[in-house]
């Protein structure tokens, strides 16, 4: 079976580092040549709640789109997203792009609007994956985060998985942590 380029997104607000790892190790399962961006806290958008962890994964799968969706609702699932009780968004997994699919596909919109909207996901996309191609706007991720003028407030924060840091030394000492107001 042939393998397919993806791009996803994953956030968490409630014990973000243990949902997170969580959600990497099993995604490690699921994709080929996983690769991570940086992680980054951001204030949230669009609901009260505490700040969120964001990353950005790329990797090949054999599974189909559907299917794909399909097992990542089961990850977040089993991190507590779908909980009758839950406080908060213990994590969130979303398709941003399949290969260069553009449409709705079965509800699923891709490339994901988020994308071109949201700075936890431009940023870490124009860290990962620099030079792809928006297959919408036909312009590289590194030159949509040049331009961009997302008003969000994120910064990047020490996160490790596997033994690994995946945010740069550089990239923390260049966007020190703010001081937030009470």
């Amino acid at each position: 079976m042939s393998l397919t380029p993806v791009l996803l997104g994953l956030g968490s607000n409630i014990e973000r580092v243990a949902h997170l790892t969580s959600g990497l190790d099993t995604l490690a399962g699921l994709l080929q040549d996983m690769r991570c961006s940086p992680v980054f806290e951001s204030l949230p958008v669009g609901i009260k709640s505490g700040c969120f962890y964001n990353l950005v994964v790329a990797g090949l799968t054999e599974l189909p789109l559907t299917e794909l969706d399909r097992r990542l609702k089961f990850i977040e699932a089993d991190n507590g997203r779908y909980a009758p009780d839950r406080k908060g968004l213990p994590l969130d997994v979303d398709v941003l792009m399949y290969d260069q699919l553009v449409g709705n596909f079965h509800g699923l919109v891709l490339p994901r609007a988020e994308i071109l909207k949201n700075a936890f996901v431009l940023w870490p996309l124009s860290l990962l994956v620099p030079q792809r191609v928006h297959p919408g706007v036909g312009r590289t991720f590194a030159e949509l985060w040049r331009e961009a003028r997302i008003e969000q407030r994120l910064w990047p924060v020490p996160f490790q998985w596997r033994g690994v840091e995946l945010t740069p030394a550089e990239l923390l000492e260049a966007f020190p942590t703010p001081r937030l107001e009470p």
